[in-house]
């Protein structure tokens, strides 16, 4: 069987300043990802710190509760919410990422910023060729912004 920790045992300070650590770690990720956002110059660079402040903030957090319940259901239900963080937030980064990229936004260069040129991706550009609201400018694969064919038929080309 295994052992509750009592209040001041050795293995219960362990465990709570274990968990106390990733805790306050969880935490620093997380204000230096949120001054990322306010602080970096263009939208790929703040993405950069949205995704710090998710996965290693929020995760380090995770893991310090998930220490602090010790062996139990809540942990079982931190851990699938750590699961869910670290395949969810990367991949929304790298989508929001792509989408940014295909309508123009360019990442600011370091020789942008001593030239004083603003590429800031404040002003988003449709890629080249599309215009916005046309039934080609909302889809890498020319279709329609919903999925449809330009026509108005069914995605797979049959009809409704």
């Amino acid at each position: 069987m295994m052992e509750t920790l009592t209040d001041g045992s050795a293995a219960w300070w362990i465990r709570e300043c274990l968990a106390a650590g990733f805790l306050i770690a969880g935490g620093l990720f997380a204000v230096v990802g949120g001054l990322g956002i306010v602080r970096l110059p263009d939208f790929y660079s703040r993405l950069h710190g949205g995704g710090i402040t998710d996965t290693a903030g929020a995760g380090l957090i995770l893991i310090g509760l998930m220490v602090h319940a010790g062996a139990s259901l809540v942990t079982v239900k931190l851990l699938m919410i750590l699961m869910f963080l670290f395949i969810a937030s990367p991949s929304s980064c790298h989508a929001l990422a792509k989408a940014a990229l295909f309508w123009g936004v360019e990442p600011e260069l370091e020789s942008d910023r001593r030239s004083g040129d603003d590429r800031s991706g404040a002003g988003v550009r449709p890629p080249s060729g599309a215009t916005v609201g046309s039934p080609t400018g909302g889809s890498p694969t020319g279709g329609s912004p919903t999925g449809g064919s330009p026509t108005g038929g069914s995605p797979a080309g049959g009809t409704s």
